[in-house]
């Protein structure tokens, strides 16, 4: 007989897995639409408030920490408690702060709602990246989480076209109503239809008949005695945190960590402030529009490709590549500000490798990780990167502020694309799974 692990594992995809995979899917789609709208509604708050656009970097910094804090918070309550109510209670928190957020009259209620915001924001990505690798077979568990950050930049695209369309009828506000009722919406199907992830209710010995249940929608054409639920796997007592940094992981960790934060840094500096800094070059508030449009539409190209990317060079070389052509595209674009067509092509461009890396770190740090802390250990990944996050708008915020051109400010941004380099590059150095860049090494685990 099959364990349920082994029946995941060695069998396609079913019609049940993938339905679960195109939930998380649409979660990060509406995050991706809340997180990325904001880029490009600072230019029309600030004219409406009447404040100069320098005094927006805490407006995204706030979102930013709440993220974090979300991120870090949600992922060792998923590994107690399971993902999908974290999941659902996420888009709740998130959806009905959007809509707080469109009744906002000052900068101090929009950077407190922001914050708010960004805590079901955060506690809604690493868990979803959980429950999907958890759903998928291991050999394609990069693939389907590099996949399903398809979402975020769907998500941009589709609050850039709400944005143009709306906008001029009805104003800034109505992309926040639209951003926070669809959310909610969602949240009230996932009741009924996300399943808890069976891989964690094998682990920490959940209810033998609901993973049966679960098991038959997987393999419906296997009989229930052909697969056993093995027994509960090891659990860690205390903090779950201290155990990203045990059983050979430490080191691994942190060099995971370090391009997370510079990743990080750099998509969220662009996304944030590019709006307002072709706006500041003369361009129409329109521009800033279609490049967060175009910077997205590269995302999700980068995103479908990252998996079959990783697959043909290997991790390492993949990773490596693209951050050194994202040091050349951000020195590229500093020099072309004023050609607004060429501006685009390296935008788009950016936007392929900036997020195609983002999701390829996504998926390896959740296969990196096992199910009794995966999702401790993606949120802690993704709640460090959001530390490069937040820095990122509030630096940009202080070269606005300190009189920096444009194109001096978009320079800045080579500099944490080299950090992130080194530390790929120094994690070639370690031995065998101590590197979470060696995926093809036995994981230092003890339960997957």
């Amino acid at each position: 007989m099959l364990t349920a692990n082994e029946v995941i594992d060695q069998r396609p995809l079913s019609g049940f897995q993938i339905r679960t995979i195109a939930l998380c899917t649409l979660v990060l789609l509406l995050d991706g639409f809340d997180t990325q709208a904001m880029g490009f509604l600072v230019p029309y708050i600030a004219q409406d408030f009447g404040i100069p656009l320098s005094a927006f970097g805490p407006v995204g910094s706030a979102g930013l920490f709440g993220l974090m804090l979300g991120a870090m918070a949600s992922g060792p309550i998923a590994d107690r408690w399971g993902r999908k109510w974290t999941i659902i209670i996420s888009a709740l928190l998130f959806g009905g702060f959007s809509l707080a957020t469109a009744t906002v009259t000052t900068l101090n209620s929009l950077v407190l709602l922001r914050f708010l915001t960004g805590l079901g924001l955060g506690g809604a990505m690493p868990n979803v990246v959980s429950l999907a690798a958890e759903y998928a077979p291991k050999r394609l568990q990069a693939t389907v989480v590099t996949l399903i950050f398809v979402g975020m930049g769907g998500g941009a695209v589709v609050a850039g076209l709400v944005g143009q369309a709306m906008i001029p009828l009805w104003g800034w506000r109505s992309v926040f109503y639209v951003g926070g009722a669809l959310p909610i919406a969602l949240a009230l199907v996932l009741i009924k239809t996300l399943p808890e992830s069976v891989r964690f209710l094998v682990v920490r010995g959940g209810d033998p008949e609901q993973v049966s249940s679960i098991m038959r929608k997987i393999a419906p054409d296997m009989a229930s005695s052909a697969f056993r639920i093995e027994a509960a796997g090891s659990r860690h007592s205390g903090l779950a945190v201290r155990y990203l940094f045990t059983e050979g992981r430490g080191l691994g960790t942190v060099l995971l960590w370090i391009p997370f934060f510079m990743n990080l840094l750099i998509l969220y500096f662009i996304l944030f402030w590019l709006p307002a800094l072709l706006r500041q070059a003369g361009m129409p508030g329109t521009a800033g529009i279609t490049a967060v449009m175009v910077f997205s539409i590269g995302g999700i190209v980068g995103t479908v490709l990252q998996g079959p990317l990783m697959n043909r060079l290997g991790v390492y070389a993949s990773i490596v590549t693209e951050f050194a052509a994202s040091l050349i595209l951000v020195i590229v674009a500093s020099s072309i500000f004023s050609n607004f067509p060429v501006m685009m092509l390296v935008t788009f461009i950016l936007g392929v490798t900036v997020q195609g890396t983002q999701a390829g770190l996504n998926a390896l740090s959740a296969i990196y990780y096992p199910t009794t802390m995966r999702s401790t250990g993606v949120g802690w990944a993704l709640g460090v990167g959001r530390v490069g996050s937040i820095v990122g708008p509030l630096i940009g915020g202080m070269m606005l502020g300190m009189q920096w051109t444009p194109p001096e400010i978009f320079r800045a941004g080579a500099i944490p694309a080299l950090c992130a380099m080194a530390a790929v590059i120094a994690s070639n150095f370690l031995q065998g799974a101590q590197s979470p860049y060696r995926t093809d090494a036995p994981a230092p685990t003890v339960a997957h």
